[in-house]
């Protein structure tokens, strides 16, 4: 068995309690409501749909043709798109759940196989700025159909009969259905007077949630790179087809390939590359 050599501690700083070998530190325990899904709210539904948008809500919907001249519900489909982009890298998403209708717009339920995995993806991204709106995220307070049919489909219909009896239950003492109903009422009294809201700025989709390109963004250059060191760089990976530089803007340039996947390639082992040894460069796709 080989030893192990041991480091004075760095003094006044608190040290683990040393873990027995063979021995694995037990998990932290759950909260008593953990549960495998997550409710999310202050999500922002003022996104305003284009062509980027409509590309990724196809990866929620195919046949949303019909809806590309409703624009909230385009970026509707576009959120939970979003949403199970960002959550799948903790693990199976098995289901995003969200409502187009006034009352639920900014809120979605996002289901995972485990309580554990539900619980390190809230602590990761609470308040996490998507869309320029940091998410609030809290354990819903029952599992999804989704993850009821799938560890226990004989309860299914039980489950089901169970929330229906509680909205029934809560219709007249929710306070935001009463806040909904009351913001209703004012606007019948009124006529519809009511002064419109103020208009928030339209939010463009944030750069790392862009679709493949075959052509690359180039940020946080060195004022001092060439185009030769640039096609030095990117020619390491096949099907490099151009490289443009913006006179007016040296800490930008645009790296095009013959496909998206070739672009793809290059721009997940370059992004974060520090050209001049300081700086690290910024690579996404371009948008379209």
């Amino acid at each position: 068995m080989q030893g192990v050599v041991l480091t004075p501690n760095p003094p006044d700083l608190a040290q683990p309690a040393p873990v027995a070998a063979g021995t694995a530190p037990e998990p932290a325990p759950l909260d008593e409501n953990a549960c495998e899904t997550l409710y999310i709210q202050n999500l922002n539904e003022k996104i305003k749909p284009d062509s980027t948008f409509y590309t990724l809500a196809r990866s929620v919907e195919r046949d949303i043709d019909w809806k590309i001249g409703h624009g909230f519900l385009l970026a509707f489909l576009v959120m939970k798109a979003s949403l199970r982009g960002l959550f799948k890298v903790y693990g199976e998403v098995l289901d995003v759940v969200a409502h187009s209708n006034l009352r639920m717009r900014g809120q979605a339920f996002v289901s995972f196989e485990s309580p554990e995995i539900a619980k390190k993806a809230m602590a990761e991204v609470q308040r996490f700025p998507l869309y320029s709106k940091p998410m609030q995220i809290s354990f819903a307070r029952t599992p999804s159909d989704v993850v009821v049919q799938k560890k226990d489909p004989n309860n299914l219909e039980a489950h089901k009969q169970r929330r229906q009896e509680h909205k029934k239950a809560t219709r007249y003492t929710n306070p935001l259905k009463a806040k909904y109903r009351a913001k209703r009422l004012a606007a019948e009294i009124d006529g519809g007077a009511a002064l419109p809201a103020a208009k928030r700025p339209a939010v463009q989709m944030p750069d790392e949630y862009l679709p493949p390109n075959k052509i690359l963004f180039l940020q946080n250059l060195p004022e001092t790179v060439t185009k030769d060191q640039l096609m030095s760089l990117f020619s390491q990976y096949p099907n490099l087809h151009e490289v443009r530089l913006i006179p007016q803007k040296k800490d930008i340039a645009f790296v095009e390939f013959v496909d998206e996947g070739s672009a793809g390639v290059a721009k997940d082992a370059l992004h974060n590359y520090k050209l001049d040894g300081e700086n690290k460069i910024k690579i996404t796709f371009a948008r379209k």
